[in-house]
């Protein structure tokens, strides 16, 4: 995995389209291969062309991350911390946020001391933090607190044109232990049905023509809902 998924510095991206697909196995394998064909392999993935994602994401004891996603509220962010491959050498700590269908990303790299003083509530800032840090530090004060951790496999496809992004994301899994997350392993349950799995798109302006086509995304079904909605919806004692 290369560095770039950790960069030192602070990252932030312009607002982004971001549609959201449940998928069969089926689909997903018919709709690579017709991709792979204009699609490059997203360098992000290595030789291998799939990278595993843990995310550790953050609400506060309300639930307003989560009440405002269901709610659809506008606009509305949440913060999580995420790793690749389960590798602690390259922590990021991100703030998602969505404002009139559009979807901003910001992030800076963790320490394994930051991150698990994140995890545990004991964050100290020096002052010469990136603005997303002390942003995540002042939610903490407020009563932010870790709790699910998200975990799927991905496939990423980039196309030049529109910065268009497609990722096939497969076996979503859900823990509450979220004391585990810097483990090797995190024992974590599927929060979708057997064979179901989700297909992201995301772009800057436009998304070409030629490539909704050949994809076909019309005639799958869109969903508004985020992974750590599915996942709090999986694990939390409200929704059983």
């Amino acid at each position: 995995m290369k560095n770039r998924l950790a960069d030192s510095r602070e990252a932030g991206n312009n607002f982004r389209h971001e549609l959201k697909y449940l998928c069969s196995d089926a689909q997903l394998v018919l709709i690579e291969g017709r991709i792979r064909r204009i699609c490059a392999v997203d360098a992000h993935a290595g030789t291998s062309g799939i990278y595993r994602i843990r995310s550790l994401y953050f609400d506060d004891r309300t639930d307003r991350y989560l009440t405002e996603n269901e709610n659809g509220c506008d606009p509305r962010e949440k913060f999580r911390i995420r790793i690749y491959n389960a590798d602690i050498g390259q922590i990021k700590l991100e703030c998602k946020r969505k404002e009139h269908g559009m979807t901003q990303k910001t992030s800076c790299a963790l320490t394994e001391e930051q991150c698990r003083a994140a995890m545990a509530g004991t964050m100290t800032l020096t002052g010469n933090e990136p603005a997303v840090l002390r942003k995540f530090y002042l939610e903490q004060k407020r009563g932010l607190m870790p709790k699910v951790i998200v975990s799927y496999e991905r496939k990423p496809f980039v196309y030049r044109i529109g910065n268009v992004r497609i990722t096939f994301d497969r076996n979503l899994e859900s823990s509450t232990r979220v004391e585990d997350f810097l483990e090797k392993n995190v024992y974590a349950v599927p929060v979708l049905p057997v064979g179901q799995h989700i297909l992201e798109v995301k772009y800057d302006a436009l998304l070409p023509d030629y490539l909704r086509e050949v994809m076909q995304i019309g005639s799958l079904q869109e969903t508004a809902f985020s992974k750590y909605y599915m996942c709090r919806k999986n694990t939390t004692e409200e929704f059983v």
